[in-house]
């Protein structure tokens, strides 16, 4: 099975230099790697070339249009019988495409996802943004695992379609915004096999800092309804839990402010969430100073991705503005 790596890139330089020298270690080496820079200002070219004696890397320019489109562009440069999708700030471990590639033989499948991890060289906040994204106590804890509720929807961030997923579907028709949820929907509807191969992790770094990652969460409550938007069916009970946490952060906070006697209880419930976030993340991450800063971070995905959610809940489907 021979595998062709898409990586849309944009201003990120150092990523792609990290991803790459991961990519030059597999256990497994009959693949390329497409590099698509999409309209880049600080572009990687340099780099990319670089590794031009330790991998079978093609690196291409174009005007810059979003990571799905950009994916599409490399779909069609592409050589391989097998798709594999990275975000550019992955890191893959060594034995990522013998595991892929030993999986699809015993368990054919058109498409899959993967999860991700936080590496041990990930700063205190990395490993903390880790944690919520996968937590079990947010909405991260229903990516990238069996318990996912409903069909589960492969993330562009770790993700592999075969050839023929690409011919039939034309890949992406959205270029953000949930590119990669719609994707995955139309690919189950074609009639194609999708799975999640559990031991397909990669090391996903995310953001470096609260602020980047609240604007990255911001955008993905925004992309839901954008998914809506294309399957009303596909918006779920559980995507509305962050924006009526933040509604429920406002009232607590109201209700401190007025002296109301219910805020006791919303306080209480305040408490036991804090504290089950900041054990969980201790356990899972050894770490105190990651657990106190899992707090933060758990915090900052749900009212993020609340308030981008309710933004264009209001705007798109209420005020039905384009």
């Amino acid at each position: 099975m021979f595998f062709s790596i898409i990586i849309p890139l944009y201003n990120r330089p150092q990523e792609i230099n990290e991803l790459l020298h991961t990519l030059t270690g597999q256990t497994y080496m009959q693949f390329e790697v497409l590099v698509i820079e999409d309209g880049s200002t600080n572009d990687a070219r340099a780099i990319v070339e670089s590794y031009r004696d330790k991998l079978d890397v093609h690196y291409y320019y174009k005007p810059n249009e979003g990571q799905g489109f950009s994916r599409n562009f490399g779909f069609a440069q592409a050589r391989g019988d097998y798709f594999i999708v990275f975000d550019s700030d992955c890191l893959i471990p060594k034995q990522y495409l013998e595991t892929v590639k030993n999986y699809l033989y015993e368990h054919p499948l058109d498409a899959y996802g993967g999860p991700d991890a936080a590496h041990e060289s990930f700063t205190p906040v990395q490993k903390a943004i880790s944690y919520s994204m996968t937590s079990p106590f947010t909405t991260g804890g229903i990516r990238g695992n069996k318990k996912s509720i409903g069909q589960f929807h492969p993330r562009s961030f770790n993700m592999g379609i075969s050839r023929q997923v690409w011919e039939k579907t034309g890949g992406y028709i959205l270029t953000r915004l949930g590119e990669d949820i719609e994707f995955s929907i139309r690919i189950q509807r074609s009639g194609f096999t999708i799975g999640l191969i559990p031991n397909a992790v990669v090391y996903h770094k995310r953001r470096t800092s609260l602020f980047q990652f609240y604007k990255q969460l911001h955008f993905f409550g925004r992309a839901r309804i954008n998914i809506y938007k294309h399957f009303p069916e596909e918006l779920k009970p559980v995507h509305f839990f962050p924006a009526l946490f933040t509604l429920f952060l406002f009232f607590t906070m109201a209700a401190n402010i007025f002296n109301l006697p219910i805020a006791v209880l919303c306080n209480c419930l305040l408490a036991v969430y804090i504290l089950l976030i900041f054990f969980h993340s201790w356990s899972v991450n050894k770490s105190a100073k990651v657990a106190f800063l899992s707090i933060f971070a758990a915090f900052t995905q749900l009212a993020a991705y609340g308030f981008g959610f309710m933004q264009d809940l209001w705007r798109k489907v209420i005020l039905k503005h384009t």
